[in-house]
């Protein structure tokens, strides 16, 4: 992830933007910038902490996005974080999931810690049968912003407390989902300019 902030800070000082899709080796749990490390067991995993907010993640089984970008290119942060969804989700359909936008939802405290990014969908998150496939989150860093977030393609988030708010691509297509796939979909999903600003699509790292 200390790429991703690379990312960032080339997008703020050269206008530049930037998709960029990766893995992890070993297995790693992610913890948002701002979340407590009260009850987390860092016994024989390995943990990193995010420079972006939100909740635990366990990245084994998925695909971790990072689109680092001027704020201007799409308008707001707002408007960054449901683009980015929109195309996450017609990639997703490319490969035959259901994928939709979640409604805005009242806020949901969230359960004791550790707390899962998959918890619940606050409005925007990506849904497959009503259950969050992706989990995501910003960070601003004056003019410019970092949003990444995790494609699950199978496995488990139980090693965090998700309340079974999560699904996989492989349990809503029946069958393996692979890393490559994924990401040649989501790279086509940017093929055409960005909608809310006519500006070129961001290129793949």
């Amino acid at each position: 992830m200390a790429v991703d902030e690379a990312l960032l800070d080339d997008a703020l000082h050269t206008g530049s933007a930037f998709l960029r899709l990766y893995r992890w080796d070993p297995p790693t749990l992610s913890i948002g910038r701002n979340q407590s490390m009260d009850g987390i067991d860092g016994k024989g995993i390995a943990i990193v902490r995010r420079p972006t907010g939100g909740q635990a993640v366990w990245h084994e089984h998925e695909v971790t996005y990072a689109v680092a970008a001027p704020v201007e290119t799409f308008g707001s942060l707002r408007n960054a974080y449901r683009e980015i969804h929109t195309r996450l989700a017609t990639a997703l359909r490319a490969l035959g999931a259901d994928a939709v936008l979640a409604t805005a939802r009242p806020p949901v405290r969230p359960p004791a810690r550790p707390a899962s990014c998959f918890a619940a969908a606050a409005g925007g998150e990506i849904l497959v049968q009503g259950r969050k496939v992706v989990g995501s989150a910003q960070v601003r860093r004056r003019d410019a912003f970092l949003q990444h977030g995790s494609i699950l393609l199978d496995g488990s988030q139980a090693i965090v407390a998700t309340g079974g708010g999560e699904t996989t691509l492989a349990t809503v297509l029946g069958r393996s989902v692979t890393f490559e796939e994924v990401a040649d979909a989501v790279i086509a999903s940017w093929s055409e300019p960005l909608t809310s600003s006519g500006i070129a699509s961001l290129a793949a790292r």
